[in-house]
């Protein structure tokens, strides 16, 4: 999941508990070393009723962590918990990851204007570094333009110039130490951009597991009967022909094609070309991408510019197995990993 979109749920179940004139932390994992089930960087939100969202273990700590959780929204104090799961005897519990996590929770105050403005950073999605002090709790935010927000006056300038390095580099979150003070610098990056051109019913399952890999989808397709978020709740949509969009509004993002109608897939191929895509797969056999290119006047390879047929060869065949497929892809991708079975891996996220 996209690291804005998590942090997003999490402000959003907030805001609700607030309005309940309850108490919620967020808990943060913010050091993993060896296996986890999740990275540095994970965020869930635990309320004074026993209330979660989201999940930093997969289950295996949380309600050990709640018990933390009461007792930081009691003192109103940050607090850091550290779990060896590599100790049998304290941990004979079977848990599956043997690693040793470092957990933040953090009492999040709704009179505390740090978090409306966090919320707005989200909401407008935009690129920045979350900063919090662990031993106070002293929180700031720095943008990609370098510019500081919040407890400005209490952060040093090695974090500071720690937190720019994160945001341009793909780093998750991590401990920056300044004589005895200890921060979290997490960068918070905008979703990746998916276009889906085609708005079949194939396309549904597609649309719903990219946006659930943390992708901000977009359904393209210029039939409005079927291009509506009654069947694609979770995507924006563009009911407009290819020829007649601007390629720089659809710049830097991923392409998947699958219309189904050749020259509505060529239209929709051209225009991805020309957008600076960082991806386009191509539905169907790779004979009739061929056609596809030679049709549009382009001299491409496929296999290097264009992943076509796309998706993983899972065996896939129906519309949800062959979405699985798809989507498995963009993952792989976007990770710079193969796509390959992780039997005999040692650190499954390395």
């Amino acid at each position: 999941m996209s690291q804005l979109i998590e942090f997003r749920t999490i402000m959003n179940a907030l805001k609700s508990v607030w309005e309940k004139d309850k108490k919620a932390s967020i808990v943060m994992l913010i050091g993993v070393n060896g296996s986890a089930y999740r990275l540095p960087g994970a965020k869930m939100m635990m309320a004074e009723d026993a209330e979660m969202i989201g999940t930093i273990s997969g289950g295996c700590l949380e309600g050990d962590i709640y018990g933390y959780a009461e007792i930081a929204l009691k003192t109103g104090t940050p607090m850091m918990k550290n779990y060896d799961l590599s100790d049998n005897e304290i941990w004979s519990l079977g848990i599956g990851c043997k690693g040793a996590l470092e957990i933040l929770i953090l009492p999040a105050k709704r009179e505390d204007p740090f978090w409306k403005l966090t919320d707005k950073f989200l909401n407008d999605e935009e690129e920045f570094s979350f900063i919090i002090e662990i031993q106070t709790g002293v929180k700031a935010i720095v943008t990609k333009n370098g510019d500081i927000i919040g407890d400005s006056q209490y952060l040093p300038s090695v974090v500071y110039e720690s937190a720019l390095k994160s945001l341009k580099s793909q780093k998750r979150a991590e401990i920056v130490k300044w004589e005895e003070r200890k921060f979290v610098v997490d960068a918070i990056r905008p979703s990746q951009k998916l276009i889906v051109a085609g708005a079949g019913k194939d396309a549904i399952p597609v649309v719903e597991f990219a946006a659930k890999a943390g992708f901000s989808v977009t359904v393209l397709d210029p039939r409005s009967e079927f291009n509506k978020e009654r069947y694609f709740p979770a995507a924006n949509h563009l009911v407009e022909l290819p020829e007649n969009i601007n390629p720089e509004n659809v710049s830097n993002a991923w392409w998947v094609i699958m219309n189904h109608l050749q020259s509505r897939d060529e239209e929709a191929l051209h225009l991805a070309l020309k957008s600076n895509p960082k991806y386009i797969g191509v539905l169907g056999p790779v004979s009739r991408t061929h056609e596809m290119i030679v049709n549009i006047g382009e001299d491409l390879t496929i296999g290097k510019e264009i992943f076509s047929p796309i998706g993983l060869d899972i065996g896939a065949e129906t519309m949800e197995e062959v979405a699985i497929s798809i989507v498995s892809e963009l993952m792989a991708v976007r990770s710079n990993r193969e796509g390959k079975s992780l039997k005999g891996k040692l650190k499954i996220h390395a």
